[in-house]
C-alpha cells in the first residue's frame, strides 16, 4: 500500500508539474505574441488597432475557427449519419468479445473499441486490421506519455511520446492520401470530410500537416474519456442487474427486442434513442458518479466574490466536476448508483444550473458530448440485447483517477453471446459468426 501511495503521489506531482509548465509557457508566449502585433501598428495613424485577442503564436485564432468546424462535425445531421456505423462497430466488437474463451480486460478493450470507432467512423479510414492494430499500439504509447515532463532526453517519456507521434502522423498521412484519392461509394460524410469541406467554404485549403493534426485531435477527443465511461457503464450494469433488466424491459416496450431478439442494424435512430427515457437516466447516472475527468480550467473574465474572497480578473482557476457532483445539494444519497434520480418524477438535475456538469459548462462545454452520449447509449442497447456478461474476479477492482477514471488493472469480464431468444450462444458458434463478418 505504501508503494502504491508513493506511485500515486509521484504521478500527481508529475501531472501538476507538467500542467504548470505548459500553462506558464502558453501565458508567456501569448503575451509576447500580443506585443509582437502591437509593435506592428502604423505609428503615423492615430487610430488604435482592433480590440480582441491575437490568439496563440503561429496558429493565431485558427483554434477558434476549428471549434466552429467541430460544431458541424457533431451536429444532429452528422450524428444521424454516424449512428449506423457506430452500431456496426459495437456489434462486431461485442461479437468478438463473446467469442473469446477467456475473460477480457474491459478497459483495454474499450480503448481499442473507441479507437476503432474514431478511425473507422469519424475519419472514414479503410485501414487493414493488422495495420489498425499496430496503429493502436503506437497510439497507446503516445497517450501514455502525453503528460510527461517536457524534457527531451533519450529514453524519457517525452522522447517516447514524440517518437510515437511521428509514427502516428506517418500512418495517418498514408490513410489521408488514400482517402482523398478514393471518393467513390461513400454513403455518408464523416468528420474528416466535414472538416475539409468547411475549410474550403472559408476559402482555405488545409495542408497535409493541418489534416494530420486535425485527425489526431479527433481521435484523442473520442478515445480516453469515452473508453473510461464505457468501462464504468459495464461495471455498473454488472453491479446492478436490476438496472440491466429494467433497461431490457424498456427496449421490449419500445419494440426493439422483438421476441427477445436484438435490434437490427438501421433500426436505431436518434429519435428512437431519445425516446428511451430510462436509458438516458442510466447514462446520466454513470456520468454523474463516474465522470472520466476531474475538472477543467478557466480564465476569470471579471473579478468576482467567492465565500468572502475576491477572485481577480485574469486569474486561472480550476473547477472540479467530481467535487461538484459529490457536494451538490440537489442530489440525494450521492454515493448510490440510482438512475431514477434523473426520471421525470424526480428530476434532481433540474433544480440548479451548475450542479450537473460531466461535460463542463458554459460556452466551453465539451463539443463532443453528444457523440459520447450517443456512443454510450448504443453500447448499452447492444449490451442489454445481445450479451450476457459476468465478473471474472471475486471482487470489483479499485478505481484510480489518473489520467482519467478507470479500474486499476482493468476490469476482467467474461462475455457470452445471446441468440434471438436470449439463449446463450456457444463460443465455437460465436467464433464462426465473427469469422463471417
Amino acid at each position: 500500500m505504501l508503494f502504491e501511495g508513493l506511485e500515486l503521489v509521484s504521478a500527481l506531482a508529475t501531472l501538476a508539474a507538467c500542467l504548470v509548465s505548459v500553462t506558464l509557457l502558453l501565458a508567456v508566449s501569448q503575451q509576447l505574441w500580443q506585443l509582437r502585433w502591437a509593435a506592428t501598428r502604423d505609428k503615423s495613424c492615430k487610430l488604435p488597432i482592433p480590440k480582441g485577442s491575437m490568439g496563440f503564436p503561429l496558429i493565431g485564432e485558427t483554434g477558434h475557427w476549428l471549434l466552429q468546424v467541430f460544431s458541424k462535425i457533431f451536429s444532429h445531421e452528422a450524428l444521424e449519419s454516424y449512428l449506423p456505423k457506430i452500431q456496426l462497430v459495437i456489434q462486431d466488437t461485442l461479437r468478438a468479445w463473446s467469442s473469446q474463451p477467456e475473460a477480457i480486460n474491459v478497459y483495454q478493450e474499450a480503448q481499442r473499441l473507441t479507437f476503432r470507432m474514431a478511425v473507422r467512423v469519424l475519419l472514414g479510414f479503410s485501414i487493414p486490421e493488422e495495420d489498425l492494430g499496430h496503429l493502436f499500439e503506437v497510439y497507446q504509447q503516445f497517450v501514455e506519455n502525453v503528460f510527461s515532463l517536457p524534457v527531451d532526453l533519450p529514453f524519457s517519456g517525452y522522447r517516447r511520446g514524440i517518437q510515437a507521434r511521428q509514427i502516428l502522423q506517418k500512418g495517418l498521412e498514408k490513410a489521408i492520401r488514400e482517402k482523398l484519392q478514393c471518393t467513390q461509394g461513400k454513403d455518408y460524410s464523416d468528420a474528416l470530410d466535414i472538416l475539409i469541406e468547411s475549410s474550403k467554404e472559408h476559402g482555405k485549403e488545409m495542408t497535409m500537416q493541418e489534416l494530420k493534426d486535425g485527425t489526431l485531435e479527433l481521435i484523442f477527443a473520442a478515445y480516453a474519456t469515452t473508453a473510461s465511461a464505457s468501462t464504468s457503464l459495464i461495471m455498473q450494469l454488472l453491479k446492478h442487474p436490476a438496472v440491466l433488466e429494467k433497461l431490457r424491459e424498456e427496449l421490449r416496450a419500445q419494440g426493439l427486442l422483438h421476441g427477445g431478439g436484438c435490434p437490427c442494424e438501421g433500426t436505431l435512430r436518434l429519435d428512437t434513442l431519445s425516446s428511451l427515457r430510462y436509458l438516458d437516466c442510466v447514462i446520466k447516472e454513470v456520468m454523474r458518479l463516474f465522470t472520466p475527468v476531474s475538472g477543467g480550467y478557466r480564465t476569470v473574465l471579471q473579478t468576482f466574490e467567492l465565500d468572502g474572497f475576491q477572485i481577480p480578473k485574469g486569474w486561472s482557476v480550476m473547477y472540479s466536476i467530481r467535487d461538484t457532483h459529490d457536494t451538490a445539494p440537489v442530489f440525494k444519497d450521492v454515493n448510490v448508483f440510482d438512475p431514477d434520480r434523473f426520471s421525470q418524477a424526480r428530476s434532481e438535475d433540474k433544480d440548479g444550473r451548475f450542479h450537473y456538469l460531466p461535460f463542463g459548462g458554459g460556452v466551453r462545454t465539451c463539443l463532443g458530448k453528444h457523440l459520447a452520449k450517443l456512443f454510450l447509449k448504443v453500447l448499452a442497447v447492444e449490451l442489454a440485447s445481445t450479451s450476457r456478461f459476468e465478473l471474472a474476479t471475486r471482487t470489483f477492482p479499485r478505481i484510480t483517477l489518473v489520467p482519467v477514471l478507470h479500474p486499476v488493472d482493468g476490469l476482467s469480464v467474461k462475455f457470452f453471446g445471446l441468440d434471438s431468444n436470449q439463449n446463450e450462444i456457444l463460443p465455437e458458434t460465436e467464433a464462426m459468426l465473427s469469422a463471417t463478418v
